[in-house]
């Protein structure tokens, strides 16, 4: 076909004009991900605000969005990919204490999501391949480019007495990724080599170069009468970790009047951990 003499590619087929006969155009540059726009509003009961743009798509734990523009449209998906995929998907998820399902939003506009009882959400800006490890129950939402998977914790001891279970939640970026948790928020920066010890169930999340490990709490009569329990939950870094204030366990003990230090799943009385072994939140 007749082509104009400025014309740069074939009408006919669309081939760069002057490229060798079998040779493919080069391809077009990969275009950058949109950074995630957001806000985090609130005090002790947080929502984040996430302004969507055109071929963004953010994936939330189901139950957890507040609001939406009429423009976002939403479907709920199994992860992973054929039917093998999904359903080992779902029970990872299950097995983090999530349901069975993500809610994915695309479009243009806003979508604001929130935790399920009072606290804060914490925002981690994940880089290519690098991961952060949370607590069961804390995920709220993440780009969908971040890829939801399971932990487990490398020793027995962090496992049985940990207060979060044998399983931890893994989130890997490239991404935004939001979680929710108790109370208020305290962030440490550890060095490499400096521990800190924390109440177990207290942590919220960690980076995945810090070393997770759980010990006794002092002598016999402290872990005993001392009211935190026989275990203290140790973070090593290099890393940053997050520790929230109020666990969901407490916050269900007091305001049901002492029902839960009946069953002996309180984090207050010294064997209560032994009947959370696997991380029940039930």
């Amino acid at each position: 076909m007749q082509t104009a003499d400025s014309a740069r590619f074939c009408n006919n087929c669309g081939s760069p004009l002057g490229a060798a006969p079998g040779v493919p155009a080069a391809a077009a540059p990969a275009v950058p991900m949109l950074p995630l726009e957001y806000e985090i509003h609130g005090d002790n009961l947080e929502v984040v605000r996430v302004k969507l743009k055109h071929g963004q798509d953010i994936q939330a734990e189901a139950g957890k969005m507040v609001y939406k523009s009429p423009s976002v449209q939403w479907e709920t998906r199994m992860t992973g990919k054929g039917v093998g995929g999904k359903l080992m998907g779902a029970l990872k998820r299950k097995l983090t204490g999530e349901s069975l399902f993500l809610t994915h939003f695309t479009g243009e506009g806003e979508v604001g999501f929130a935790g399920d009882f009072p606290g804060r959400i914490q925002a981690f800006e994940l880089a290519p391949g690098q991961s952060v490890l949370v607590q069961r129950d804390g995920f709220i939402m993440a780009e969908g480019s971040v890829q939801l998977d399971i932990a487990f914790t490398k020793k027995l001891g962090a496992g049985f007495f940990g207060g979060e279970g044998f399983i931890l939640q893994k989130l890997t970026g490239p991404g935004a990724a939001f979680v929710h948790g108790g109370g208020d928020f305290i962030e440490f920066k550890l060095s490499p080599g400096e521990v800190i010890q924390v109440d177990t169930g207290c942590i919220v999340a960690f980076d995945e170069s810090v070393r997770y490990d759980v010990q006794f709490a002092g002598g016999i009569a402290t872990s005993i009468f001392g009211g935190e329990g026989l275990f203290l939950a140790t973070l090593t870094g290099p890393g940053r970790a997050v520790v929230q204030s109020m666990t969901l366990a407490k916050l269900r003990r007091e305001l049901g009047g002492g029902v839960g230090a009946a069953s002996g799943g309180g984090e207050s009385h010294g064997l209560g951990s032994l009947t959370n072994i696997f991380g029940s939140n039930d």
